[in-house]
């Protein structure tokens, strides 16, 4: 029979992994290690350490869902940035109810004469470019019905839109589109003013076609209100074609892009589209600025 002794209990008192000086029976119920108050953070069941509340936190960061294109589902559904859009509209088309140079100093002109003296992008006012698509006529044989058309259309098309691409994605379609309508006038018709925000949402029909389709969704009455508008387009005098046909096509070309970007590279994808559609427009006013100053020897 052995006459060794046994060995001592183990009497050592466990202590938090994060501050050894502190006596504690918990442990973090992920990881199993000790935690004293100070580290323990409430979980549905028990405590956890702080270390594994924060990897638990950036897993569902991860993994937050999100929408067919790509975007982190809001926590919120109200569209922002299309309300934002009609009340900036709105804002506008009271400041040009009050007076009427607001229209004259940011319509969109290529070049045009105005009091004796020429004005227009190819006079390096390139931001009528952009202002144009937050002006409305006021007067004329559209009046009021120019706005409320472009805000219901806005309104009707534009939640589901913001929804589905996120609120950034959507904002750059919409600028671009209305940008791209702009500067189809600018190339075609420099001498020909136009206001509008129609630019912008032709390239909502555009991309709502496009995404439709990609979805699988029914895209029939887009299609008809599309066709309906193209038809209006070129048979009213006094509409400019050049930023409807514009803004469809850049709001559809980005759609696309935004749509059938490869899972992959989606993100890389949808941020380059915009950055070079704006990096082509702004080429195309350039070359067609230096064409007019050599033309007119501005």
């Amino acid at each position: 029979m052995s006459t060794e002794p046994s060995p001592a209990p183990d009497t050592s008192v466990p202590t938090c992994y994060r501050h050894p000086g502190r006596e504690t029976y918990v442990r973090c119920t992920r990881c199993d290690r000790y935690i004293c108050p100070d580290c323990m953070r409430e979980a549905d069941v028990g405590h956890q350490c702080v270390e594994c509340v924060a990897e638990g936190n950036r897993d569902a960061h991860r993994t937050a869902p999100r929408t067919a294109m790509g975007a982190r589902v809001a926590a919120s559904s109200t569209p922002v940035v299309t309300y934002s859009l009609i009340g900036a509209c709105v804002l506008v088309y009271l400041f040009e109810r009050a007076s009427r140079e607001v229209v004259f100093d940011y319509m969109m002109v290529g070049l045009g004469l105005l009091d004796g003296q020429l004005v227009g992008v190819a006079e390096g006012e390139w931001y009528r470019l952009v202002t144009s698509m937050f002006l409305h006529q006021t007067e004329g044989s559209f009046g009021i019905t120019h706005i409320l058309f472009n805000m219901w259309a806005l309104w009707a098309i534009g939640p589901s839109l913001e929804q589905v691409l996120g609120r950034w994605r959507y904002l750059a379609l919409y600028m671009l589109s209305g940008l791209g309508g702009s500067v189809l006038l600018y190339l075609v018709s420099p001498g020909e003013a136009a206001v509008g925000a129609s630019g912008a949402i032709f390239g909502l029909f555009g991309a709502f076609f496009v995404i439709g389709r990609r979805m699988r969704a029914p895209t029939g009455p887009i299609v008809f209100l599309l066709v309906i508008n193209l038809i209006i387009t070129f048979s009213v005098p006094g509409i400019s074609w050049q930023g409807h046909v514009g803004g469809l096509i850049v709001g559809a070309a980005l759609a696309a892009a935004y749509a059938y970007a490869p899972k992959a590279r989606r993100l890389a994808v949808h941020v380059a589209a915009p950055v070079l559609t704006l990096v082509l427009l702004g080429v195309l006013v350039a070359v067609k600025t230096a064409d007019l100053s050599a033309q007119y020897g501005l």
